[in-house]
C-alpha cells in the first residue's frame, strides 16, 4: 500500500477543510434566511391581528379614540425600548431631519386613511390594494430617486396595478370613497418608504418609529374634539390593547427579519399578511373576498414576488459581473 507524500496528504487536507467551511457557511445562510423567513411570517401576522383588532374596535368605536389609545400605549413601550438601545443619545444629523419629518408627516397620513378605510372596507380588500406597496415603491424610486428598472420589471409593475385594478373595480358597486382612501393611504406608505431610504443609518430606526408612533397619537388626539367621546367597555379596552400589543411585535419582528436574513429571500414572505388578511376576515367578520379580488390579488402577489426575484438576481450580476 502506497502512502501519499506529505504535499498531496496536506493539499487534501486542507481541500476538505475548505469543503467543511463552504459548507457550514452554506448552512449558517440557510438557517439565517430560514429564521429571517420565519420572523417575517409573524411580524406579518402580528400586523394584520393588530389590523383586525382596530377594525374590531371602530366598529363600534370613535376612530381617532381608538387611534389615540394604542398610540399612547406604542409609544410608551416604543420609548422603553429606545431608553434600553441609547437611540435618545445620539444627535440627529441636520440633513436627516427633513426625511425625518417627512417620514413622520407620511406615517400618520397613512395610518389615519388607512384606519377610517378599514372600519368600512373588507379586511381582506384593502390588505389586496396595500400588496401591491413593493411594486410602487419601485416605480416611485425609479421616477424619483432615479433608481434604473428595466423593461420586465416595468411590465411587472404594470400587470401588478391591473391587478389592484381588477381588486377595487372603479365603478363598480365595491368602488367607493373608502376604496379612494385605501388608495391614498398606499400612496403615503410609498413616500413614506422612500424618505426611509433618504434617511442615514446613523439615525437608529427606534427612534425614528418612537417620533412616528408619537406624532400619530398626538394627531389622533387633536381630531378628538370634533368626534364623539366614549368611554371603552372591557371587550373594546382589552381589543385595543391587543392591537397595540401586535403592533409591537410586528414592528420588533419585521426589524429583525430584515436584519437576519437575505432580504430578497425574506421580502416575499410580506405577502403571508394577505392570507392571514383573507382567513381572519372570513373568521372574524364573515367576509370572504370574491372571485375578482381573488384573481386581482393573486396577479399583485405574482408581480411582486417577480419584482423581487429580479432584483435579487441583478444584484447579483452586479457583484459578479464576470
Amino acid at each position: 500500500m502506497q502512502l501519499p507524500d506529505n504535499q498531496s496528504y496536506l493539499r487534501r487536507k486542507g481541500q476538505i477543510a475548505t469543503t467543511q467551511v463552504g459548507a457550514k457557511q452554506a448552512e449558517m445562510a440557510l438557517s439565517d434566511n430560514l429564521r429571517g423567513s420565519l420572523l417575517m411570517v409573524v411580524a406579518m401576522i402580528a400586523f394584520t391581528v393588530n389590523d383586525a383588532c382596530m377594525k374590531a374596535v371602530t366598529a363600534d368605536f370613535p376612530s381617532f379614540e381608538a387611534i389615540a389609545i394604542r398610540g399612547t400605549l406604542t409609544t410608551l413601550a416604543l420609548c422603553v425600548i429606545a431608553l434600553r438601545n441609547g437611540a435618545f443619545r445620539l444627535p440627529v444629523p441636520k440633513p436627516d431631519r427633513r426625511w425625518i419629518s417627512w417620514r413622520v408627516t407620511m406615517e400618520v397620513a397613512s395610518t389615519l386613511t388607512f384606519i377610517l378605510a378599514l372600519k368600512h372596507m373588507p379586511l381582506a380588500n384593502l390588505s389586496a390594494i396595500l400588496q401591491f406597496l413593493p411594486l410602487g415603491v419601485t416605480l416611485a424610486a425609479a421616477l424619483v430617486l432615479g433608481d434604473k428598472i428595466g423593461w420586465r420589471r416595468m411590465s411587472a409593475i404594470t400587470i401588478g396595478f391591473l391587478g389592484v385594478m381588477l381588486i377595487i373595480r372603479p365603478g363598480g358597486d365595491g368602488f367607493d370613497r373608502w376604496s379612494v382612501l385605501g388608495i391614498i393611504s398606499m400612496l403615503c406608505v410609498i413616500v413614506r418608504d422612500l424618505s426611509t431610504r433618504r434617511i442615514s443609518r446613523e439615525v437608529p430606526s427606534t427612534l425614528v418609529a418612537v417620533l412616528a408612533a408619537l406624532s400619530v397619537t398626538v394627531s389622533a388626539i387633536v381630531f378628538l374634539p370634533f368626534t364623539e367621546f366614549a368611554i371603552p367597555t372591557v371587550r373594546q379596552a382589552l381589543l385595543t390593547l391587543m392591537a397595540a400589543t401586535f403592533l409591537i411585535v410586528g414592528y420588533l419582528t419585521v426589524i429583525s427579519a430584515m436584519r437576519v436574513g437575505d432580504i430578497a429571500v425574506v421580502a416575499p414572505f410580506r405577502y403571508t399578511s394577505l392570507v392571514a388578511a383573507i382567513i381572519l376576515g372570513w373568521v372574524a367578520f364573515g367576509q370572504f373576498p370574491d372571485n375578482y379580488t381573488l384573481i386581482g390579488s393573486a396577479i399583485v402577489v405574482a408581480t411582486g414576488i417577480y419584482t423581487f426575484q429580479r432584483e435579487r438576481r441583478l444584484s447579483r450580476i452586479a457583484q459578479n459581473p464576470a
